[in-house]
């Protein structure tokens, strides 16, 4: 992969998400196109995702760090700030950009987003009306959804194999909530 062509700024950032990525975070850069990166979050410990893994592009504009990077998840997620299409709606991806702000801080703040949904300023009004009327029962409809995609990501990873023997669902399992897991994740992939 070569960084030639691209400013200098872009390439430092690059080379630390590589070489250090965030806990949870992995950010690659495309080989044919160094602007975009493909990017795996997994649900952060504590929230209604922590059992999820998440796929995300990101791209950089050609007036980065003038203008904020393009985010969106590629994973179905049920949250009140991200939409159907996968937009996110974080203010640092919008009005409170600052070009002092890096890569890994965006993507930092998107796997905090997830611990703190905002009922209060929703991009997918439907959901955000669904935690506000119901919001234990929303969590465990996002916990059962952040679930499937683990699930999923672990069928198309290599090596699946590998780790079926060591495939937790974290306590969730326990739980009861993948009592049945297979009709949970067909009716989720058909909306």
């Amino acid at each position: 992969m070569s960084l030639a062509g691209l400013p200098k700024r872009i390439i430092k950032e690059t080379e630390r998400l590589v070489a250090d990525p965030a806990p949870g975070i992995t950010a690659s850069p495309h080989d044919d196109n160094l602007r975009y990166f493909d990017v795996t979050i997994q649900g952060p410990e504590g929230s209604p995702f922590q059992s999820g893994v998440f796929k995300l592009e990101l791209f950089l504009p050609e007036e980065y760090p003038m203008a904020p990077p393009k985010v969106r998840f590629l994973t179905k997620i049920y949250h009140p700030n991200i939409d159907k299409l996968g937009r996110i709606c974080l203010d640092i991806l919008k009005d409170k950009w600052s070009p002092a702000l890096q890569i890994r801080t965006v993507l930092l703040s998107v796997q905090a987003l997830l611990s703190a949904p905002n009922p209060d300023d929703p991009l997918a009004t439907d959901v955000a009306k669904h935690y506000k009327e119901n919001e234990q029962d929303a969590q465990r409809y996002s916990c059962t959804q952040a679930s499937a995609t683990e699930l999923t990501y672990r069928i198309h990873s290599p090596g699946i194999f590998q780790n079926l023997g060591r495939w937790p669902f974290s306590s969730h399992y326990q739980s009861g909530l993948f009592v049945n897991l297979w009709e949970i994740v067909n009716v989720w992939m058909s909306r």
